[in-house]
């Protein structure tokens, strides 16, 4: 072959492998441009807050979802976002956002408070429904860990695009994808420097770069990138650009979660919408993307803070804020919030049982790519308030003890409805390893107790509040060949004591001569009744709390007491939104009558009892005298676990303190966990229990010992309720008459 022809062949071959290798970019370039360009997150809230007229809130608990929500204190309230204070009276500017059931767009509201209630609220065109947008409690992410939140180019300030052109790219509005005055200017300062010290990329190669290829450093690298950066720019206008290129840019760390484009920078910086961003916040949101790990705000103040003084000064000269602006902005500080508000793990144990239910109902990858929006039912101020006294007591506890291994687990939940508010897997409530409060199965001593006492009671021919059973030693044969014989915490035995009393004080022998004769089967029936999932082996254990059941189960069964004999599921979700606000999926509330009226309110009296008279009445110490609640303490043996469930009309809390190990702890149920849950109570807003009396309950004056029937002013007579006719018949000769006693909770 002639030399000419050899080398026209070359660059035929070579014209041909060129064409190629531009259709296959250009085909890249448009896949995956024109189609789902990210995976987008789920994304967590926990409840909004309603705030009402009559409403139960504090000032400080107002205060504190204001400030996780990122809300300013400000002297005059001007924009969304903002709040003021005088005394009581409160200016609260809200922001925009799509609620599951409707949207609402930014307005003013007052709100006053008086003795722990919302007295007065107003709001714009009479709108008497001020609703708080819920926090972002946290994501669920692809694997390649980057985070996002999508934006508009209508959405972004045009401040901020003007800015990052100036700063970035100056001849973005004119070039092609590739500037050729950058090119130079970035090669003479690297021949300057005897280094590469300075790119000449574009945005739009900045984009290519990010979006399609990897960031090696070599020459073909870089002439994929320039090639893909014309073929972008052929294809797709400036504004399509741009608006990708901002939320695709690289912006920080967030633990193992990368923080991708501007919508999430705002939040994760300043803990606020990107529309509501002032200009030296911009200029901070800029600088970093120069190198965000170089010029971290929270690592190097002083750096990042040159640098956006830098981005201010080039604000300035393109014109884009005055002068006298620029020295304004320039000597104010960061502004940054004190913690990454979406620092992933805060909240990883309801995090873990959020995840847990919707695994249920959808595919992973849909929930870690399409864009979906989680509306639960945790409440910010119960779970900071639970991690905040967890975390305080338990480590009281340690520094006491000498020991540093005693575990901790809650859950709070909301009478009623069912929701979980509050959910605690460890004594350091941010440390995501084993959630206690949803997978530990541990003995439950004498939380059972209750359960023994309403089988009892709802065979209400033989037993009432003051049937008195017998506390004496128990001996049992049992089928492998052994005997039980359990005692009393006290080692003495009490003799005949009335049903109530002998819940409220926990006697064991008592509970076990009742529940031997009720049997063991009517026992469960009721267990299962009250929302218990499994079948437990019929032992007579089993009737001191020889059943292993997690805070959560347990949280079940009482919330079946709590709610008057309904049992409703518990629940962390309440609605699925997809990426257009469009809803997926419900989580209503379900209720079904397990226990009759009548029992549930004997069951109520017996537990306020406990709280009373009982081994809880030390909550008293922490709490209201005027706050009426009811509870149970348990204690398992040799005092491994300490356990405590009790609620007040609103809320239900159940708490753990054991050794992982199943050593002792050396702490009963009333002074372990019964403590924490009173500290938790006594800051909650909540409301006492007011029984509503069941047509079918009547009172009378009964012998507290005896239990025979009394009346009003001879000793010992309380004022007890009774299903109608199992009250006693025989009367009791009445003696000495006293100042009259009520019933035994006043």
């Amino acid at each position: 072959m002639p030399p000419v022809s050899f080398v026209l062949y070359g660059f035929t071959l070579l014209c041909v492998v060129t064409v190629v290798w531009v259709i296959s970019l250009d085909r890249q370039v448009r896949e995956k441009f024109t189609g789902k360009k990210w995976a987008i997150p789920a994304r967590v809230y926990a409840r909004p807050l309603d705030i009402y007229e009559g409403l139960l809130l504090k000032s400080s608990e107002l205060e504190r979802e204001l400030t996780l929500l990122g809300y300013r204190p400000v002297k005059q309230v001007w924009q969304p976002g903002q709040y003021s204070r005088q005394d009581q009276k409160y200016e609260i500017y809200t922001r925009d956002f799509i609620f599951p059931d409707k949207e609402k767009k930014a307005a003013r509201y007052g709100v006053t408070l008086d003795n722990g209630y919302v007295s007065q609220l107003k709001g714009v065109d009479d709108d008497l429904s001020l609703r708080l947008e819920p926090k972002e409690i946290g994501s669920i992410y692809p694997h390649h860990g980057e985070d996002r939140v999508l934006l508009k180019l209508v959405d972004i300030p045009l401040l901020l695009g003007q800015t990052l052109i100036a700063v970035e790219d100056k001849e973005f509005a004119r070039h092609h994808g590739i500037s050729l005055k950058g090119i130079a200017r970035a090669m003479l300062e690297n021949i300057k420097a005897g280094a590469f010290v300075q790119g000449g990329s574009t945005l739009t190669q900045q984009l290519v770069k990010n979006f399609y290829l990897t960031h090696d450093r070599h020459l073909w690298r870089k002439v994929q990138e320039a090639v893909m950066s014309l073929l972008l720019e052929y294809h797709y206008n400036k504004a399509e650009i741009l608006e990708t290129y901002l939320n695709e840019v690289y912006l920080g760390q967030s633990g193992p979660r990368a923080i991708h484009g501007f919508g999430l920078a705002a939040k994760h910086y300043f803990n606020r919408p990107i529309k509501n961003l002032q200009p030296h916040q911009i200029a901070l949101l800029v600088a970093v993307v120069k190198g965000a790990s170089y010029y971290n705000p929270w690592r190097f103040p002083e750096r990042a803070k040159r640098r956006r003084n830098t981005v201010l000064q080039l604000m300035a000269d393109h014109q884009l804020i005055s002068q006298r602006e620029q020295k304004t902005y320039a000597n104010k500080p960061l502004e940054i919030i004190q913690k990454s508000q979406l620092r992933l793990g805060d909240y990883p144990a309801f995090m873990g049982l959020v995840k847990r239910q919707l695994q249920r109902d959808y595919n992973p990858e849909d929930l870690q790519s399409e864009g979906l929006r989680i509306f639960t039912t945790m409440s910010p101020n119960v779970q900071e308030l639970t991690e905040t006294v967890i975390k305080k007591r338990v480590q009281k506890i340690n520094n006491t003890k000498n020991s540093k291994h005693i575990q901790a687990a809650a859950v709070i939940t909301a009478v009623g409805s069912g929701e979980i508010l509050a959910l605690v897997g460890d004594k350091s409530p941010r440390y995501q390893g084993f959630n206690r409060a949803i997978d530990m199965q541990r003995p439950i001593g004498s939380l059972v107790k209750p359960f023994v006492y309403l089988a009892a009671l709802s065979e209400a021919d033989k037993y009432n509040l003051v049937t008195l059973l017998e506390d004496s030693p128990i001996k049992l044969e049992l089928d492998n060949g052994t005997s039980w014989e359990p005692k009393n915490f006290s080692n003495k035995s009490y003799g005949d004591v009335p049903l109530y009393q002998a819940l409220a004080q926990s006697y064991n022998q008592a509970t076990v001569n009742l529940g031997m004769s009720l049997g063991l089967d009517r026992v469960i029936k009721t267990l299962q009744a009250s929302g218990l999932e499994n079948t437990p082996h019929a032992l007579p254990s089993l009737l001191l709390g020889a059943i292993d059941l997690s805070p959560l189960e347990i949280s079940h069964l009482y919330h079946t007491i709590a709610a008057d004999g309904a049992y409703t599921p518990l629940r962390a979700i309440r609605a699925v939104l997809d990426s257009h606000h469009q809803p997926l999926q419900r989580y209503p509330l379900v209720s079904e009558p397990r226990i009759p009226e009548a029992l549930s309110y004997l069951a109520h009296y017996s537990l306020q009892a406990v709280m009373s008279l009982g081994s809880g009445k030390r909550a008293y110490q922490q709490l209201p005298k005027k706050l009426v609640v009811a509870g149970k303490t348990g204690t398992t043996n040799q005092q491994r676990d300490s356990w405590f469930a009790g609620y007040s009309a609103d809320h239900l809390g159940v708490i753990w303190l054991g050794n992982d190990d199943n050593r002792p702890t050396h702490y009963t149920g009333s002074s372990g966990a019964l403590p924490i849950w009173a500290d938790i109570f006594q800051q909650l807003s909540t409301q006492g229990i007011n029984n509503v009396q069941p047509s079918t309950i009547k009172y009378y004056w009964v012998d507290g010992k005896e239990g025979l029937l009394s009346a009003q002013g001879c000793e010992g007579a309380i004022l007890a309720p009774f299903i109608a006719g199992s009250q006693p018949v025989q009367k009791m000769k009445c003696e000495k008459l006293i100042s009259p006693i009520s019933h035994w909770l006043k």
